[in-house]
């Protein structure tokens, strides 16, 4: 996993279907990333983005939608 420092200018950034439960917790990813996935705080969009490689997140996408991780 890399980062980038201000990935406000990757186009297509969107929110997640899964964020916001009223308490702010909200992620963005951006699409057509060579590579990976770019994934940063919606609240911070100057600030720092982690890429994941496409596989892990291919999975954790997966494991989400199976509800594998629980309630917060």
């Amino acid at each position: 996993m890399t980062t980038i420092a201000d990935a406000s200018a990757l186009p297509a950034w969107r929110k997640s279907s899964y964020s916001d439960n009223g308490e702010g917790g909200c992620i963005e990813v951006s699409d057509n990333y060579p590579g990976g996935v770019p994934v940063r705080d919606s609240k911070n969009p100057h600030g720092p983005a982690l890429i994941f490689g496409t596989t892990a997140w291919a999975s954790f996408v997966t494991a989400t939608r199976r509800g594998e991780f629980g309630p917060l």
